[in-house]
């Protein structure tokens, strides 16, 4: 074969990837994803990215088990520090705390940094370690039951749409009655009141709270507790802002949430990543397009969230991420499919990494057939690479800069910097207790609320009608002896007369009374009465 025949055909194999190529090569600051990868090559010198300042157009990172999901979000977080944006990471298997260490130099680590053209130097990032309420390492992560809302709190009870609406009736009285939901047992107070003899007409003129449904509701806040729940709600809040901050030295503090402890309560974190997310959305000001976003915020396992949501849940986050972009927040949803978000969702999500899938059983074949009619049009056969994407792989497509979707590429991605796994627990307790949070958000705070102003009102109607008890016995207890007197009356003898009415009682008596209108008789009657007539 001539030179310009092997020319010809070089310049017709690398056409399309150059045409891919040309796709990322954007003017502004951007995040290194990696090198293309094109008909079973790496092409160092054609690099994939993301310009900055579409990372609050949200994203995806989907793929299979064990395919690199974890550290492309590691990989991300890293460069989105490096330029400033504060970022939040949920840590469920608690191998992300690393990002805060510099990563150790391996073989593969140089390996894979030669063939991606990376200029790799092991970094620590600025980290702040949280928690959920207090269950594991970190600094206590607490909301109040009123900021939680109905909403959430039904989706994390599974509460059917008429239970959800009973709750969203319980906390509306609670708010016009200034009775503080701040923690369960408030919210436990507020539902067996008014199902009480005392609380029941209430909510008769706005429709009332039937016996059986409150009877859902505890039981379901029972269970609830037993997963630990309690500890995640009361004071103090914490203030989610806290997350926006950046460092000293201008990078970008990474917020991971430590949740090994609680991985076996999905239901508990994935509603709880929703409600953070949410309370960003109602604080933070309108921002419009920025040159960065103020934060990214990754949505780690993200199909436990859906799962089961009711219609009015999912309407919330899609409102929510809809709308939390002009906010400036970025929102990147990692889970295993596509399919596992909804496609209004789905539809908001720009910005797609997805690493290899499974095609081992007829539904792994229909989530792979399913995944492919989500990306754009690509010059690759997307179903069968899919298949055989290695680890560290994936097929990546973004919005460039005008908004517009770039092509569809095949990447090897970069390494992270940092430490890839978890850091000492004696290191992650020295970096939690030394926070300046720490101090703030580490004792629980436990005021007057609902529970507490229902228990008093409650302790001064049981003091009242004792009260009242009391008196009325008292009342009884005085007609009682005043009847037990007059019968003693009726039963006592009669005194025996004295000795004047003796004598007026007697025969002589009423003989000389017979007498009295004789000289005799008047003197004798005078003597006896000690009015004798004196002597002259």
């Amino acid at each position: 074969m001539s030179e310009s025949t092997e020319a010809a055909a070089s310049a017709e194999q690398t056409g399309p990837a150059d045409k891919i190529a040309a796709g990322y090569a954007f003017t502004g600051p951007a995040l290194d994803l990696g090198a293309l990868l094109w008909d079973g090559a790496c092409l160092p010198d054609r690099q994939i990215r993301i310009p900055l300042t579409m990372l609050n157009r949200h994203g995806l990172v989907a793929g299979a088990t064990g395919t690199g999901k974890t550290k492309t979000l590691q990989l991300i977080a890293e460069q989105l520090s490096a330029s400033g944006v504060p970022v939040f990471l949920a840590d469920i298997k608690g191998d992300v705390s690393g990002i805060s260490v510099p990563g150790a130099s391996h073989p593969k680590t140089e390996e894979r940094a030669a063939d991606v053209a990376q200029q790799w130097e092991a970094t620590g990032y600025p980290c702040e370690f949280y928690s959920l309420g207090g269950i594991g390492p970190g600094i206590p992560v607490r909301s109040t039951v009123t900021s939680f809302g109905p909403v959430l709190l039904s989706k994390v009870l599974q509460l059917n749409r008429t239970q959800e609406q009973s709750l969203g009736l319980i906390f509306h009285y609670a708010d016009a009655k200034g009775l503080e939901l701040i923690d369960l047992k408030d919210l436990r107070a507020v539902v067996a009141f008014l199902v009480s003899d005392e609380g029941k007409p209430e909510l008769k003129g706005i429709g009332g709270l039937s016996t059986v449904t409150a009877g859902v509701i505890l039981r379901a806040l029972t269970a609830f507790e037993q997963q630990g729940a309690a500890e995640f709600f009361g004071e103090p809040e914490f203030d989610t802002g806290e997350f926006l901050r950046t460092a000293a030295d201008g990078r970008g503090l990474v917020s991971v949430l430590e949740l090994p402890a609680v991985q076996d309560k999905p239901q508990l974190f994935s509603t709880f990543l929703m409600w953070l997310l949410a309370d960003l959305f109602h604080d933070l000001p309108e921002v419009g397009d920025v040159e960065k976003p103020k934060l990214v915020f990754f949505f780690d396992e993200a199909h436990l969230l859906f799962n089961g949501a009711s219609k009015a849940f999912l309407d919330s986050i899609t409102q929510t991420v809809r709308l939390i972009r002009s906010k400036g927040v970025g929102v990147i949803f990692v889970t295993q499919t596509p399919k596992d978000v909804p496609s209004d969702v789905l539809a908001q999500l720009g910005n797609r990494v997805q690493h290899a899938l499974r095609a081992f059983t007829p539904d792994d074949a229909k989530a792979l057939k399913a995944t492919v009619r989500t990306f754009p049009r690509a010059a690759y056969d997307l179903e069968e690479l899919l298949t055989q994407l290695g680890t560290g792989e994936a097929v990546v497509t973004v919005l460039s800069e005008n908004g517009a979707p770039t092509p569809v590429a095949a990447t090897r991605l970069r390494a992270p910097q940092s430490l890839m796994g978890p850091v000492e627990a004696a290191a992650l307790d020295r970096a939690v207790k030394s926070s300046p949070l720490w101090p703030r958000y580490a004792e629980p705070v436990d005021r007057e609320s609902a529970y507490e102003k229902i228990s008093a009102e409650q302790a001064a109607a049981e003091a009242q009608a004792e009260a009242a008890a009391a008196e009325k016995q008292a009342e009884e207890a005085e007609k009682e002896t005043e009847k037990e007197a007059a019968r003693a009356a009726r039963r006592a003898p009669e005194p025996e007369p004295s000795l004047a009415e003796q004598v007026v009682g007697s025969g002589l008596f009423r003989s000389l009374t017979r007498s009295i209108g004789t000289q005799l008789g008047r003197e004798i009657s005078r003597s006896v009465f000690g009015t004798a007539r004196r002597r002259r």
